[in-house]
């Protein structure tokens, strides 16, 4: 089974303030849908309030992060998943639940994990 990674941007996320609770409801039907069919490996937002940082090997720590992820935020969701297909199906019910599109990506297959 391939872990797949569902995802959007939080600007991609556009509703009237009152339907908040309607979509939040919605998510968390979604995730308990995936939880009970065993697909579910973790999901969460990032929280937006907690600047990112780079740390070294040697431990430093430096405010910032990679410039190609400067603007990395929204909602993550991984799945495992026995086909893309499936993952296509899982990211159209995210869809509909927080009324954007969802981003697919596989994560490559790694024996360790």
């Amino acid at each position: 089974m391939t872990k797949y990674l569902i995802s959007f941007p939080s600007g991609a996320m556009d509703f009237p303030a009152e339907d908040l609770q309607a979509v939040s409801d919605a998510a968390h039907a979604v995730a308990a849908e995936a939880k009970d069919a065993g697909v579910w490996v973790f999901g969460g937002g990032i929280d937006e309030s907690i600047p990112p940082v780079l740390v070294d090997g040697d431990g430093t720590v430096t405010e910032g992060t990679y410039p190609q992820t400067k603007q990395l935020e929204g909602g993550y969701t991984i799945l495992e998943l026995p086909s893309h297909e499936a993952a296509l199906e899982w990211a159209a019910k995210m869809a509909v639940a927080c009324r954007c599109a969802q981003e697919v990506r596989a994560f490559m297959y790694d024996p360790a994990s």
